[in-house]
């Protein structure tokens, strides 16, 4: 429970961006917060219930918006990207050194496996 306009702020900064992973919300402007926590906080004195929080939340949310597309972004990028780039500098340099159905697998599952090591997906 929440008692204060601080306790909102830092849990929003902290803890919501550390459940969500990948996907994270922009840290929003203090103004943002503090308008929402005035609009949506009635009950003065008394924790923060449940509802409270969430129509906060989706408040902060719709004004700061969410940062995950861009990652999504990349993702396809480096998953699509590689393979082709990689299928191309194979196809000039030695295009019947190695079969493309055993190559293009290959570098793909390459790909994705370096990024699952570096947290990517």
């Amino acid at each position: 429970m929440l008692n204060s306009f601080e306790q909102f702020e830092s849990n929003f900064d902290r803890d919501i961006n550390k459940k969500l992973g990948n996907t994270q919300f922009r840290v929003p402007k203090t103004t943002t917060l503090t308008y929402a926590y005035k609009k949506h906080f009635k009950s003065k004195g008394t924790p923060l219930n449940k509802d409270e929080f969430q129509d906060m939340l989706k408040e902060v949310i719709l004004d700061t918006g969410v940062t995950g597309i861009g990652g999504a972004k990349d993702l396809i990028l480096y998953i699509f990207g590689v393979p082709i780039t990689a299928f191309v500098i194979k196809q000039s340099i030695m295009p019947r050194a190695i079969p493309n159905e055993i190559f293009i697998p290959s570098i793909t599952s390459a790909t994705v496996f370096i990024l699952a090591k570096l947290n990517k997906i």
